[in-house]
C-alpha cells in the first residue's frame, strides 16, 4: 500500500532535489587535466538518458581525488564548466583544506561563480582537536569570505579525513549562522549520525551513498550525493522521483536495485573500478588516476562490466 510522503520542512526549499553526482576527475596520460573528457562527464550527468539524470553536481569531492587535484586546476575547471553552459546553480563544489587563506580562496571563488553552494572538509591534518576549534574554524572562515551569497554544506566523512564534524558542531553552526551554514554531506555511513542531522531544523541533508535513501527520504532529506552517481545516476534519479511523486512502496521496490548495484561496486575501490569501467565504455584516458592510486587492470574491468551486465543488464554509456 502506498503511504503519503512525509512532509517534513526542515530541508531548505532552494536545495536540489534529487541524485547529485561528486563527479571523476578524468586525466591525460601524462596526469595534466582531461577537461575535454571532464566537460563531456558532466554534462552526461546532468542530461537526460545514458548516466544522466543528475539536479546537480559536486566537482572536487573525495571521488574526484580532489586532493590530487590542485588549486589553480580546480578554479580552471570549475570556470570551464560554467564558461560552456552549465548552470552555477546546480554546482557544489568541494573547497576545503586544511588551512583557512586556501579554503577561502576557493570557497569565495565558488561563491563569485554563482555556485549553488560550496562542500567544505574540516581542516583534516590535525587530530583530536577540541570541538571549539572546529566551530572556530567554520566561524573565521564565513567572516573571511565575506560574501552574502556563502552557502555552506558541510562534508563529513571521518572515515577518510580523520576527523570528522559531531552532530553537536553542527547544529552550533547551523543555529549561529543559518544563512550560511545551509547543508551536510553525511559520508559517515552510520545511519545513527545521518539520522541525527536530519533533526537539526533547517539543515539540508544529503548522506554520502543511497544505501539508506529511503529511510533518509522518510525524515525529509532531498536526495542524496553519492560515489556512483558517476555510473547509475538514471536509476537513483528514479527511485528519488518515484519517491517524491508519491509512491513509496514503489519507490522502495526500485531501491532494492540501487542497493545491490552499490553494494556490488563496494567490492572494489570505487575511484580505479569507476574509471577502468568508463574507460571501456567511452576513451581508454579514464584508466588514468593520480598516485598513490593505481589503476585497475584491464582484465579486472572486463570481469567488473561483465558482472554488471549479468546481474543487472547495465551497459554503460553509448558514447
Amino acid at each position: 500500500m502506498d503511504m503519503p510522503v512525509h512532509d517534513k520542512t526542515t530541508t531548505s526549499s532552494n536545495a536540489l532535489k534529487g541524485i547529485i553526482a561528486p563527479v571523476l576527475t578524468p586525466f591525460n596520460d601524462d596526469l595534466s587535466v582531461a577537461e575535454d573528457l571532464y566537460l563531456a562527464h558532466a554534462k552526461r550527468l546532468l542530461a537526460d538518458g545514458d548516466l544522466g539524470g543528475c539536479v546537480g553536481l559536486a566537482p572536487f569531492g573525495t571521488t574526484g581525488e580532489a586532493l590530487s587535484v590542485g588549486i589553480q586546476e580546480r578554479m580552471a575547471l570549475l570556470e570551464m564548466l560554467v564558461k560552456a553552459g552549465i548552470d552555477p546553480a546546480r554546482l557544489i563544489p568541494g573547497t576545503g583544506l586544511t588551512n583557512l587563506p586556501d579554503t577561502v580562496k576557493l570557497t569565495r571563488h565558488a561563491v563569485d561563480l554563482g555556485c549553488a553552494g560550496a562542500m567544505i572538509l574540516p581542516p583534516f591534518y590535525f587530530k583530536n582537536v577540541a570541538d571549539d576549534g572546529l566551530y572556530t574554524y567554520f566561524a573565521k572562515l564565513i567572516e573571511m569570505i565575506d560574501r552574502d551569497a556563502l552557502r555552506i554544506y558541510l562534508y563529513h566523512i571521518p572515515q577518510v579525513a580523520g576527523v570528522g564534524i559531531p552532530v553537536d558542531v553542527v547544529r552550533r553552526l547551523r543555529t549561529d549562522f543559518p544563512q550560511q551554514i545551509v547543508g551536510i554531506k553525511d559520508s559517515s555511513g552510520v545511519w545513527e549520525n545521518t539520522e541525527a542531522l536530519l533533526g537539526i531544523e533547517g539543515l539540508t541533508v544529503y548522506p554520502g551513498a543511497e544505501l539508506p535513501l529511503i529511510e533518509a527520504l522518510d525524515l525529509g532529506a532531498p536526495g542524496c550525493i553519492s560515489a556512483t552517481a558517476n555510473l547509475n545516476a538514471s536509476a537513483i534519479a528514479e527511485v528519488i522521483r518515484t519517491y517524491h511523486g508519491g509512491d513509496r512502496d514503489k519507490a522502495v521496490a526500485l531501491h532494492e536495485a540501487v542497493k545491490k548495484f552499490r553494494l556490488t561496486m563496494q567490492d572494489y575501490a570505487p575511484i580505479p573500478a569507476q574509471k577502468r569501467l568508463l574507460a571501456g565504455w567511452l576513451d581508454p584516458r579514464w584508466a588514468n588516476v593520480r598516485p598513490p592510486f593505481l589503476a585497475m587492470s584491464e582484465a579486472d574491468g572486463q570481469a567488473l562490466a561483465a558482472q554488471l551486465k549479468d546481474q543487472f543488464g547495465f551497459v554503460g554509456p553509448r558514447g
